[in-house]
């Protein structure tokens, strides 16, 4: 990107183009202005560029000094409505997405150094591509595989016989253990750990015997994994994260778990072994999914959820015990926070029937 950033023209061109098409904008105001940075409405400058996706914080556009905002159509009426004076809009069909590829623009990824810092230790049988970068204090055991424009931070471990796909990138600290797979384009942030071993053991006499976790962890292309997330190897076969996983901030993920694609996963998210997640679903912050359970492709798992049962239709599910179907769910519990209500009314009806019988 140029020092002084990208001028809206060029900018909407680039998101079109690297969309297929899929997020084409109009600007309304000059394409000629330039944005460099990113900021909310409320703290933008002449040179960052903003956007609106909640009608709520339209006054706060309307107020806004950015450079540009990116918006839907609903919201470019409703301020062109209310200010004639502007900055000039980004106008989209999804302006959150478009926002998110304008920023990738905006700031990309920091290039790294190709090479093999002289503070690294990678093991005589590893494989490195010459793209990749591996930092001092990183590690790379026997048989590994690092492929192209890998970045290994420092302090990163790769095990043995372990595979990172190209561009990917491990942040310092994290950890990728025996075996693993890790696809293309994925993102491992520090303290995570893709391997440790499942939670397996069998009771004997009031002891706990160890069985051995056998299986690995197999990550598929373009997913990301939070800062201090877990998830553990499976004990036969494999524990499976498919492609576009979203995983936030410590998250436990269980021996012999698959994730299916493109589902988003929320802080403090805790999946028991065996669990069967479905594609295209979002997991609320601090929900738990009990192990041996399958969720279906599309199923929305609101914050703090407990799911103890299947769930095999598409939907929002919400509650703590019992969770329910989610429009059911805020029916009912509208009527518990009027139970003290209504037993008040009962025990009056009780004690004038009472006294009439």
């Amino acid at each position: 990107m140029a020092a002084d950033g990208l001028s809206l023209s060029e900018l909407t061109a680039a998101v079109e183009q690297r969309t297929g098409g899929r997020l084409a904008a109009t600007v309304i105001g000059s394409p000629a202005t330039r944005v460099s940075g990113l900021a909310p409405l409320a703290k933008a400058g002449a040179q960052d560029l903003s956007f609106l996706a909640n009608p709520r914080y339209r006054p706060q556009a309307l107020s806004s000094r950015a450079a540009a905002i990116v918006v839907g159509p609903a919201d470019r009426d409703a301020l062109i409505t209310k200010k004639s004076a502007l900055p000039p809009l980004v106008v989209v069909d999804q302006p959150y997405a478009w926002f998110a590829h304008a920023a990738q623009l905006l700031h990309p990824a920091a290039e790294v150094a190709p090479g093999i810092a002289i503070g690294a230790h990678v093991a005589a049988g590893a494989r490195v591509d010459p793209s990749a970068c591996i930092e001092s204090g990183a590690s790379v055991g026997d048989g590994a595989e690092i492929g192209a424009r890998v970045w290994v931070g420092t302090g990163a471990v790769v095990g043995a016989r372990a595979l990172i796909g190209v561009d990917s990138r491990l942040y310092p600290r994290s950890v990728v253990l025996d075996d693993c797979r890790i696809g293309a384009r994925c993102i491992v942030h520090s303290g995570a750990v893709i391997g440790a071993d499942g939670f397996g053991f069998a009771p004997l006499d009031g002891r706990w015997i160890k069985i051995p976790q056998v299986g690995a962890v197999v990550v598929g292309d373009d997913v990301e994994i939070g800062a201090n997330t877990t998830i553990d190897r499976g004990t036969m076969g494999d524990t499976v994260i498919e492609d576009g996983v979203k995983l936030d901030n410590q998250i436990q993920i269980g021996h012999n778990v698959k994730v299916g694609a493109h589902t988003a996963m929320a802080g403090c998210v805790a999946v028991a072994g065996s669990a069967r997640i479905g594609r295209h679903c979002t997991i609320g912050a601090a929900a738990v999914i009990l192990g041996h359970l399958e969720l279906a492709d599309h199923v929305h798992v609101s914050a703090g959820t407990v799911i103890s049962r299947s769930i095999l239709t598409a939907g929002t599910y919400t509650g703590m015990f019992p969770f329910d179907e989610n429009r059911s769910w805020a029916k009912n519990t509208a009527v518990v926070r009027q139970l003290a209500r209504l037993l008040e009314r009962v025990r009056k009806l009780e004690a004038r029937e009472k006294k009439n019988g």
